[in-house]
């Protein structure tokens, strides 16, 4: 009985080494380093922060992903007791970018519900507002903030000495917290990066559709996680595959005029299968440190005043909308 036993552990132990390694995710770790010395630790922190709040929804290195509980234009609070449609707003304001908010734009639009903003929120694109806010709140030197992802991916090309990024081919360079992976969102052309280098360098240029996610965190042989606003409509984590070098182990790319996901071509349904195009590479310390300071955050804009009330039958009611307004005096003309 017992060289049975000893047979089947033998056998067990065979088969768990055997098993693929997996890399932990590395975000409920880092979330608590928002004021860590620097600046890589920080941006990767401030991005798993929020994808923690979204209640951490996720896409696997095969593309499958865990939908969000929350999506951007609910009035159900975030895990830090936000509402979703608020905080995506805030994206905007805080990551002074209050110029291009909208409906959102002023303050008092974020005291109540508001059917304008909340609009806002649903038809904009808030990506890159996603990742000026966390580098406005990393404290990233001469990091220039933006709504679309084009302008600080042109800036790190055209300007590599005023940038804190530098710009990579995607396969070409090894991933790394606080680094940037972008892709062009285009569904009839396929950009490479040789073809995107192009456009960046013409004099013309005003703008292309592109996405980026925030790396935080990568292990040589096991995955990268990367965190990415306004993806199915949250922030969510990406995990993507790693050679033994510490290399993107090819990167599923999506092809032009490529078939939708369907249940006919389950292939093509792979959410990791993106347009890559670019990596933006975060400057060593040494070098952010000779770049201009960052800008002080702009304040967390007020929550409106909670208001309660209790039924006759003891039941309490709690609104944030506003009181109704007053009625008008009567008028006193005889």
């Amino acid at each position: 009985m017992l060289r049975l036993l000893t047979t089947v552990l033998a056998g067990l132990l065979a088969l768990i080494a055997m098993l693929p390694a997996r890399a932990a995710d590395p975000c409920p770790l880092l979330r608590a380093q928002v004021a860590a010395p620097d600046v890589a630790t920080r941006v990767a922190a401030y991005a798993c922060k929020e994808n923690q709040n979204w209640y951490s929804p996720f896409i696997d290195a095969d593309g499958r992903g865990a939908g969000p509980s929350v999506y951007e234009a609910e009035n159900a609070p975030l895990a830090d007791g936000t509402e979703a449609w608020r905080k995506v707003a805030l994206y905007w304001l805080e990551g002074g970018l209050a110029g291009a908010a909208g409906a959102c734009a002023d303050a008092r639009s974020l005291q109540y519900p508001s059917s304008a903003c909340r609009t806002f929120v649903i038809d904009t694109p808030w990506s890159g507002a996603f990742v000026s806010w966390v580098m406005r709140r990393a404290g990233v030197p001469g990091f220039r903030v933006s709504a679309g992802h084009i302008d600080y991916v042109r800036r790190a090309y055209r300007e590599p000495s005023q940038s804190p990024y530098l710009v990579q081919a995607p396969l070409s360079g090894k991933p790394a917290p606080g680094d940037l992976l972008c892709s062009v969102r285009s569904a009839w052309r396929s950009y490479g990066y040789d073809d995107l280098a192009a456009i960046l360098s013409a004099p013309d240029n005003d703008g292309l559709a592109m996405h980026c996610d925030i790396v935080v965190g990568a292990m040589r042989g096991g995955s990268a996680y990367l965190v990415g606003g306004n993806v199915q409509q949250t922030v969510i984590l990406r995990q993507l595959k790693l050679d033994a070098n510490g290399y993107f182990s090819g990167l599923p790319l999506r092809r032009a005029y490529d078939p939708e996901c369907s249940p006919d071509l389950p292939a093509y349904c792979n959410a990791n299968r993106q347009n890559w195009a670019v990596m933006l590479k975060l400057k060593p310390a040494a070098e952010l440190a000779r770049l201009a300071p960052p800008p002080a955050p702009v304040p967390s804009q007020p929550q409106a005043p909670e208001r309660c009330a209790t039924t006759a039958s003891g039941i309490r009611i709690c609104s944030t909308s506003p009181p109704a307004p007053p009625a008008a005096p009567a008028d006193a003309t005889p």
